[in-house]
Formats: C-alpha cells, sequence, structure tokens
C-alpha cells in the first residue's frame, strides 16, 4: 500500500518516486499551513518533498538543480555514503552553488526508514526535508500488510534568522509556561522552597523547549491538525507507521489512544519488538511501529511537544473523514535537580540503576511511565547534603574551560538511558526507553572498544551559547581525531538542562547496553539533561560532521567534524 496513504479531503496525495536514476529540484514557494500560506524551501514543489523509495543493492543517481539564488545542499540522513556525498557544505563537498545542478552518486547497502533534508542556512527549518525508505533485497523481517510514513515537523511563520535573533537576546523568549502564584497555590508546580532554591542559581525550571507552540505549528507530512491527515487501515491489518522527527527544534512524545504500539526499528536498525503505550522520538530519530487495529473507528495519532506548548495531530482510520478525539495537552513538566547533574539518589542507593532491567533500589521492578509523581518540596538543594555551586567548577572535565558560554558542569550526571523523557516519569502507562531496545541482528563489529574518548555538551541557556566541550565550532582549533577501523567507546555527557539529540554522520553506533552482541544500533541519541550515555563505533576514513540536531543549537555552535585517517603503514 502507498507509504504516504491516502489523501483526506483537500490535501493531495504526495509524490514517491523510485528507481536508480532521480531527479529533485529545490526551490523557493508557499505552503498552505491550516489555511494560511507561509514561506517555504520546496521539494519538487511539495513540504515534505516527495519520499524516495529505494532498493538495497542499487546503485543510485540522484540530480539536484538548485533553483535558487542561494547555496543549497542535500545530507542524505542515515543512508551510508561516501564522504564527498554526504552533502555537508565546507565538510564534505562545496555544495550546490545557486543555479547549478549536483549529481549525487552511491550505493545503497542498507536497508529501513531514514529521510533527507538540507545543510545550507535555515533552509531545514523551511521545510526542506523528505522521507527516505529503503526495501530488503529480500523478504522483509518485519510483516505488516500496510504502511504509512509519519513525518513529525515544525514550522514557524516567524522567518528563522529573527527566531534566532530573538533567542540571541533572551533566551527564554519563547516561553509562555513560566511558573505563577495560581500554580503555587494550586499545588501544580514547584512548592515556595523549591523556587527559592531555584531562583538563588537563577534557573528556570520551566525551561524545557528554545522555540516553543508560541511561534511553531507541529506538523504531520507537511500539514496541520486541522488539516486532518488520514491514513487508510483495514480492522485486523498490521499496520507499520515510520515515525520521523524533521523537526528543527521539537522533540515529540508519540501516542495512539487505545492502540499499543509495537517498535520494530529505530534509525533504519531492526530491533526486537518492544510493546509499549508511548514513545519519545528526538529530532533526527526515526522508529519504526507495528499498530493492529481491530475495530471499524479512527484513531488519533498525537505527537505532543516535549514542553507541552502544542501539538501535531493526524488520524489513522478505515474511511477518509472519519475523526478521533484528540486528548488535550498534559500539564506541562518541570526540571529537576537530576535535570542539572545534582541527582544524589544513584549515590544514596550505592549504584547508578543497570542496564538489564528497570528495578529501584527497593528491587521492585518499575515499568517507565508509571512512576507516581515525585512529592513537592523535595527538590531542593538544601536537602542534598555535599551538593554546593562550588561543585559546578569543571573537576570532572578538565577539557572544559569556565566562561560565558558555559552555564554549569554537571557534578554528578548520570547514566539515563533507563528512564523515561522529560515529563513522561509518571503518565501511568508504559513509555519506551532506550535500554529497552536489543538488536534484532548480530552487531557486525563485536570487538571491544581499546580506548574512550568523553564530550561534553555545554552551553549558556541565557546567551544561548552552544558547543562542545566549552567551544562554539567557531572557536575550535582541531577536529575530533580517529584511525581508520579502530574501536572507540565515545560517552557524551550532558552539562546543559536542555536534552540533546546528537547526530554522527556516515556511521551508526552501538549503545553500551543490551545483551553483548546485539546492542541497539542508532545514528541519532537522545543526551537527556544531567545524563551521560557511552556507545561504540567503527571508524570510516573521512571527514564526518557531529551535531546536534537541535537546528538552533547546531547553528549557533554545537557542531564539530570526527577527522578519521587510516592507520600508519608499518615500515619493514
Amino acid at each position: 500500500m502507498p507509504a504516504w496513504g491516502a489523501p483526506a479531503a483537500g490535501i493531495a496525495a504526495m509524490p514517491t518516486l523510485t528507481g536508480e536514476e532521480l531527479k529533485l529540484t529545490i526551490e523557493r514557494g508557499q505552503w498552505a499551513i491550516d489555511g494560511r500560506h507561509g514561506r517555504a524551501v520546496l521539494i519538487n514543489g511539495s513540504m515534505p518533498g516527495p519520499l524516495l523509495r529505494l532498493k538495497e543493492g542499487q546503485n543510485l543517481h540522484i540530480s539536484v538543480e538548485n533553483r535558487m539564488d542561494e547555496e543549497t545542499s542535500v545530507h542524505w540522513h542515515g543512508v551510508l555514503t561516501p564522504v564527498h556525498m554526504d552533502g555537508v557544505p565546507g565538510i564534505s563537498f562545496p555544495g550546490i552553488a545557486p543555479h547549478s545542478t549536483f549529481v549525487y552518486e552511491f550505493p545503497v547497502v542498507q536497508t529501513g526508514t531514514y529521510w533527507y533534508h538540507s545543510h545550507s542556512g535555515f533552509q531545514e527549518l523551511e521545510g526542506m526535508f523528505a522521507p527516505i525508505i529503503v526495501d530488503p533485497r529480500g523478504p522483509d523481517p518485519v510483516a505488516y500488510d500496510r504502511e504509512h510514513v509519519v513525518m513529525l515537523s515544525d514550522y514557524s511563520f516567524m522567518a528563522p534568522a529573527n527566531v534566532l535573533q530573538k533567542l540571541k537576546q533572551e533566551g527564554g523568549v519563547f516561553n509562555y509556561q513560566r511558573q505563577t502564584l495560581g500554580g503555587l497555590l494550586s499545588g501544580r508546580d514547584q512548592a515556595f522552597n523549591e523556587r527559592r532554591a531555584w531562583a538563588r542559581m537563577l534557573m528556570d525550571p520551566t525551561d524545557i523547549s528554545d522555540v516553543t507552540g508560541a511561534v511553531l505549528s507541529y506538523l504531520v507530512n507537511g500539514h496541520g491538525p486541522q488539516d486532518n491527515w488520514t491514513g487508510l487501515f483495514k480492522p485486523g491489518e498490521r499496520v507499520r507507521l515510520r515515525f520521523i522527527n524533521a523537526g528543527a527544534q521539537t522533540i515529540f512524545n508519540v501516542r495512539i489512544p487505545g492502540l499499543k504500539l509495537s517498535i520494530v526499528a529505530t534509525d533504519g536498525q531492526l530491533v526486537r519488538p518492544v510493546e509499549v503505550d508511548e514513545f519519545q522520538i528526538a529530532n533526527g530519530e526515526t522508529y519504526d511501529v507495528i499498530v493492529q487495529p481491530s475495530e471499524e473507528k479512527a484513531f488519533a495519532i498525537v505527537a505532543e511537544a516535549v514542553d507541552r506548548s502544542g501539538m501535531a495531530s493526524a488520524t489513522i482510520a478505515p474511511r477518509i473523514g472519519m475523526v478521533a478525539p484528540v486528548p488535550a495537552l498534559r500539564p506541562r513538566p518541570l526540571d529537576r535537580m537530576k535535570d542539572m547533574g545534582m541527582d544524589m539518589s544513584s549515590m544514596s542507593h550505592g549504584q547508578e540503576a543497570g542496564p538489564d532491567s528497570h528495578a529501584d533500589h527497593t528491587g521492585h521492578v518499575a515499568v517507565p511511565g508509571m512512576a507516581a509523581p515525585a512529592a513537592r518540596g523535595t527538590d531542593v538543594m538544601a536537602d542534598m547534603p555535599g551538593i554546593s555551586m562550588s561543585m559546578l567548577d569543571p573537576l570532572n572535565a578538565p577539557q572544559v574551560k569556565l566562561g560565558p558560554g558555559v552555564q554549569m558542569i554537571s557534578p554528578l550526571p548520570r547514566d539515563r538511558t533507563g528512564e523515561p523523557g522529560q515529563g513522561l516519569e509518571s503518565v501511568g502507562h508504559r513509555v519506551l526507553v532506550y535500554q529497552d531496545l536489543v538488536a534484532l541482528e548480530r552487531n557486525p563489529d563485536v570487538r571491544p572498544p581499546t580506548r574512550s574518548l568523553e564530550i561534553h555538551l555545554t552551553g549558556n541557556m541565557e546567551r544561548f551559547i552552544w558547543g562542545f566541550d566549552g567551544r562554539k565550532y567557531s572557536e575550535t582549533t582541531a577536529p575530533y581525531m580517529f584511525r581508520t577501523g579502530e574501536r572507540v567507546r565515545v560517552t557524551l555527557v550532558n552539562d546543559t538542562m536542555m536534552a540533546h539529540p546528537i547526530h554522527l554522520h556516515g556511521h551508526f553506533f552501538e549503545l553500551a547496553h543490551g545483551p553483548e552482541g546485539f546492542h541497539p544500533r542508532k545514528h541519532t541519541i537522545n543526551v537527556l539533561p544531567g545524563g551521560k550515555v557511552g556507545w561504540d563505533f567503527t571508524p570510516e576514513a573521512g571527514d564526518w560532521a557531529f551535531h546536534c540536531h537541535m537546528f538552533m543549537h547546531m547553528a549557533v555552535g554545537m557542531f564539530q567534524v570526527f577527522a578519521v585517517r587510516p592507520l600508519p603503514e608499518k615500515r619493514s
């Protein structure tokens, strides 16, 4: 069945391109969202652009014509290509000059759900993105009767350059959900002693997202909630939903009320099926989900922004025109001490939570998303012996230099891959966590790492400065260096109070948990505030972009290069 689904009333069917010789045109135009028109960068006249339906083993030739008066580029997100075809101007190729054509050529060596987007200017924010499906040569290991692409994104009618300018002037300018006196009196927000402690640290616990629903529209396949994008099914069918987060600044929490979600792949890589009620998808990630509706009724696809300032929604139904009730936005989350890397619970319990279970310190098995809400008045620095602001000195990050771009260093960062995303700790149903993921097939390289590298994710939220190891990309003097074919353990430590989805071009890496030889493989990983994530990878020769997929974070400096060079030849 068509991966884009059938068109709902007033929504044109999305195009699909197949074969080995493909052509894309890039131009500026207008796009309508819930009846309102805005500026966009269109691929073949649409946003998102056409679905590329590829086949494992193809030799692909994609001609990209730039009809604009500005440079453009196409990066094949998650697709393994030769480095000069990766599509990052100034790193792997010169870019596609105005009114010129560039031909990408590469073999298709994998299968799964991926996407492509611009790596030039603000074009990705303006709609230059589209999905990719790579079908296997033989039978698909995932059994399904029908499929739909569900491409989530965010769009602002305000020009992206103006959005960034406002963020530089005031970090929380788009946060319209700050705590109020009413929240204090009703018990919804922090207690008074918590607020006083956070105020002393000049920290705002409601600052979950930089850019919010105050200025963003949240879309499914380029359409707003009023458009009611609809994917069809017949009761009893196994429906494969290929979720892609093409959001520039938004992490989404996804659920379909009334249906269980069986996670079968992430970032194009198959995993052992995991049944959940909800999952969080960060910028740049993909998840393949199987649902099996048995009733002749419509179901709502709900994708809440992580800060609960808005949502994208769509429908799956037996017939066009059917509508399912969309639940109201849930209360917005608040940052806690653990989001500053100041959680003492692991120390008081004697150890961090292990990767093999979600057991708490009493030995009871905790289901992610089913925890009781935290008691008010307990998230205060004074309640944590030994924690003080002096612990924000970089004792555990000697490579980081304190300065205007480093607001803090997490004193007690912890592995949070066994935790749900922000705001999902006590939603009352099961939420996917990274430690649920186990590779379906054996990892291609099971060698242990021979060396390690720790990279700190740093920033200053008030000044809107972001970087790696305390430096913006413009301030770096050298890339991170690797040798071809070595095995390296990379540990990312988030020293900020915002989540950062980190993407490595040209590679998959194995998360450092799971059964030996079956660690989950990804190309993008969301590092929670105050958290750390370890992964192993085998470098391939070339200069590869490494960056946060929060576009504004990358644009102001959270970008680096993994420079991979051949091993030196042995002298006889």
